[in-house]
């Protein structure tokens, strides 16, 4: 993947954080709601249970008696959490069974009304939710007051284990939410994912256009596409055509200028002669590195390219052996089969030839190719020979267009310049270093094709 996150990725990632974050809203709401309903469940059983302490209640000389015990058995536990007391003035006229400790202390608001009240209080095993009441028994007495709680502990109980049935239900809920995003996400992103192996099909040369139908969205863009190789394909024939025609053009009258000089020499004009002749060298070394060049700029852009290694290699030393088969000369080739180059047939054999040519050349005795791939989607070719190799300052300057290091052997000095800028255009990159065997050794990476 690259630097930046794909398209997938972004849209799995914020499908996800917006899932996180509906889950986390949705808990925070019905966590509340849940609170507020228990809660007040809690206080309508206090209310209920008030009632009925006040009903069953008898007050009499200072004293409070309950005709029967209240319904709900916990208020006779002992520290049970659930706790009602009958007061008058601060003294204690009865309690529960379940009250050992100190009498409970409700806040002394002076209020004058006989209505239901509600406090958070210190009880005997922990905060305490109350209800309480005053009821007038003789209008010249003080109000009697009647108080009943619940331990806080309980509604806290009862909201952490909802809590925590809510919070694994809505992961669980929000993990298979992202799962069906992520496998819709997947599902509606899958034409592109074919539409982009339709692609590096097309530029590893097993596809001329993209094949297929594809949702309406994505279909414009295809036949765009495929209109688009159609054309290229078409201007790149034309290119072909036209250098074709120009180098014809151009070498028509250089072949009748260099006849000139020739008859010039023959009529005794030596140094006119030379001159015309040397131009009309340039001049043809010009033509071909031009042609050669536009050529395969028009082939670069034509999609589809691929070459065979090892069927390059063998027709190009097929075709070397038999010109220096008077020499003995032995080329070893080491690769694996069904090595592929993105790179046109024609010009990986333009490459190579002038590479195994030139390594042919200098050998005394033994020319090596070899390749291999990597994992970075590359072809190494090396090509190598037991000659007597160049100097380090040299390897760049052979590269240039008409220039030789050794100007004693015969050649225009066009090869490596054509061998350079043909691998330059295909996106690699050739240098030349020292061989294992002892002479020159030239290093091709080409992208890999299929």
């Amino acid at each position: 993947m690259s630097s930046s996150a794909s398209l997938r990725n972004r849209l799995i990632i914020a499908a996800s954080a917006w899932i996180a974050f509906g889950m986390v809203l949705a808990w925070l709401i019905l966590s509340n709601v849940f609170r507020s309903h228990v809660a007040q469940q809690f206080d309508d059983e206090l209310f209920v249970h008030l009632a009925e302490l006040k009903r069953l209640t008898h007050v009499e000389d200072g004293r409070a008696v309950l005709r029967a015990p209240l319904s709900d058995p916990r208020y006779d536990v002992e520290n049970s959490g659930f706790y009602w007391e009958i007061q008058q003035q601060g003294n204690v006229l009865a309690r529960a069974p379940s009250m050992k400790a100190a009498p409970l202390n409700s806040p002394a608001d002076g209020r004058s009304d006989n209505g239901v009240h509600t406090h958070r209080i210190q009880g005997p095993t922990g905060e305490l939710l109350v209800a309480e009441s005053l009821e007038w028994k003789d209008p010249g007495k003080p109000p009697v007051q009647f108080i009943i709680g619940t331990d806080k502990r309980h509604l806290d109980s009862v909201l952490d284990s909802f809590n925590s049935t809510l919070s694994w239900s809505l992961t669980a809920l929000g993990l298979s939410m992202v799962a069906a995003a992520a496998l819709l996400i997947l599902y509606a992103m899958r034409p592109l994912a074919q539409l982009n192996v339709a692609l590096h099909d097309v530029r590893s040369g097993r596809l001329k256009s993209l094949p297929g139908t594809y949702p309406s969205e994505v279909q414009p863009l295809v036949d765009n596409l495929n209109s688009m190789f159609a054309s290229t394909t078409e201007l790149v024939q034309r290119a072909r055509t036209q250098a074709g025609n120009i180098a014809h053009g151009l070498k028509t009258p250089l072949a009748i200028l260099t006849d000139e000089a020739y008859r010039l020499k023959a009529g005794g004009c030596d140094t006119s002669a030379e001159t015309l002749l040397a131009q009309c060298r340039k001049m043809e070394t010009q033509i071909d590195y031009q042609t050669t060049r536009a050529r395969v700029v028009a082939s670069r852009l034509s999609p589809g390219a691929s070459a065979d290694v090892g069927n390059v290699v063998s027709e190009v030393i097929a075709a070397l052996s038999r010109i220096y088969a008077h020499r003995g000369l032995h080329f070893e080739v080491d690769m694996p089969a069904a090595l592929r180059v993105a790179c046109e047939a024609k010009d990986l054999q333009e490459i190579l030839g002038n590479l195994i040519d030139n390594a042919g050349k200098y050998a005394r005795d033994k020319v090596r190719v070899s390749a291999s791939a990597t994992y970075s989607g590359l072809i190494d070719i090396r090509v190598s020979d037991d000659g007597p190799g160049l100097p380090p300052e040299a390897h760049d300057v052979v590269f240039n267009v008409g220039e030789r290091w050794d100007t004693q052997s015969a050649g225009s000095g066009l090869g490596l310049a054509i061998a350079r800028d043909l691998v330059t255009l295909y996106g690699g990159k050739i240098n030349l270093g020292t061989s294992p065997l002892g002479g020159l050794e030239a290093f091709v990476q080409l992208p890999a094709g299929e």
